[in-house]
């Protein structure tokens, strides 16, 4: 089920109706973060982290990692970050210029 929202989401625009701030963002449940990432983010690239695939997403405001377990066919963890730091992992992938940041 995850792989098939994980999937949804690459294909989807964001319609950015339930789009909130990073701190709302981290304090919602884990099926709003779910949805969110869906609905109001945009995927970026992915990295492998041991077993597990780790997806950046951007919202406009702030990155979300989504942990996925492919050995455990579920997402372990979501991640939202707003700092340079949080990019570290991505640098050689990704290019902040792109993203108009």
């Amino acid at each position: 089920m995850a792989e098939i929202a994980l999937a949804r989401s690459f294909l989807s625009t964001p319609q950015r109706k339930n789009m909130r701030n990073i701190e709302e963002f981290k304090m919602a449940s884990f099926e709003k973060k779910c949805d969110l990432v869906i609905t109001d983010s945009n995927y970026i690239t992915s990295r492998k982290l041991a077993d597990t695939k780790i997806y950046l997403y951007h919202t406009g405001e702030f990155f979300i990692e989504v942990y996925y377990s492919s050995k455990y066919k579920k997402v372990l963890m979501i991640n939202a970050f707003d700092d340079m730091a949080g990019m570290e992992p991505y640098a050689d992938n990704v290019s902040l210029r792109e993203l108009a940041l």
